[in-house]
């Protein structure tokens, strides 16, 4: 969970009371809830399949601030999954894109778009606001860039991954439980561009979206020291037990 985000005192205006109602509703969750939502700020790196869909449903249930980082530019072989982009986006920043859909969705929501490509050099500067990232990238080498520093920081992580009709999600809560090191020692080989059925990132994103909010909230068990596998063509979810690597370079004990 996210203590920090305890010690902020924002309130809700009458307009958002509306908004929210129906989750204000949720049990454990009521006006205290909310207002950790508002007092948040969540960064989503990667603006693409899974971006999407974690960045509408954060956006939509109230999270204060979204800093979205990405360094690509929208084009036509996105479109069947990159739901925050449309037709009239292509060759446009996906940030910019997003930043423009978002404000309109949920006007109450600052939304921060940050056009560059994270690097080892950037990504402290670029990630050292946020009380929680999430991982909607789609490649290793920059996963692990992002799990070194969250875990130097102490910043909770949700990761995701899709391929195909398959996805794969967990929460990393620094030294608390396994980091993405822990889980994946080294990388799986990869492919620049993966097959990828659109509604696979909509299914896991949103699932990153709700870890976010269980977090804020305090509500439910993250995925903590479990991956949740999916697979979509069969419609089989397993979660599996992993334990922290008391010897990983990243997390463990040194």
């Amino acid at each position: 969970m996210v203590e920090s985000i305890d010690d902020f005192t924002v309130e809700l205006t009458g307009e958002e009371i509306e908004r929210y109602d129906r989750q204000l509703k949720i049990k454990g969750w009521g006006v205290e809830g909310q207002r950790k939502l508002k007092g948040a700020c969540v960064a989503v790196v990667g603006v693409g399949g899974l971006g999407s869909p974690t960045a509408i449903y954060l956006a939509a249930a109230g999270v204060g601030e979204l800093i979205l980082i990405d360094n690509d530019v929208v084009e036509l072989n996105n479109l069947n999954r990159q739901i925050l982009h449309w037709n009239q986006d292509i060759g446009v920043f996906k940030v910019k894109s997003a930043e423009k859909k978002l404000q309109k969705l949920n006007p109450n929501v600052k939304v921060k778009a940050i056009r560059e490509e994270l690097t080892k050099d950037n990504v402290t500067s670029l990630i050292k606001e946020a009380h929680i990232v999430v991982d909607a990238l789609d490649n290793f080498k920059t996963r692990y860039i992002l799990n070194e520093a969250c875990v130097r920081l102490n910043i909770p992580l949700v990761h995701a991954g899709v391929y195909g009709f398959t996805g794969q999600l967990t929460t990393i809560l620094p030294r608390k439980g396994p980091c993405l090191r822990c889980i994946f020692p080294k990388p799986p080989v990869e492919m620049e561009k993966f097959p990828i059925v659109g509604v696979t990132p909509g299914i896991i994103g949103t699932m990153e979206a709700l870890e976010v909010i269980k977090l804020i909230t305090g509500i439910g068990t993250p995925l903590v020291g479990r991956l949740l596998i999916f697979d979509g063509e069969n419609f089989i979810i397993e979660v599996v037990e992993i334990e922290r690597n008391e010897n990983c370079p990243i997390c463990g004990e040194r």
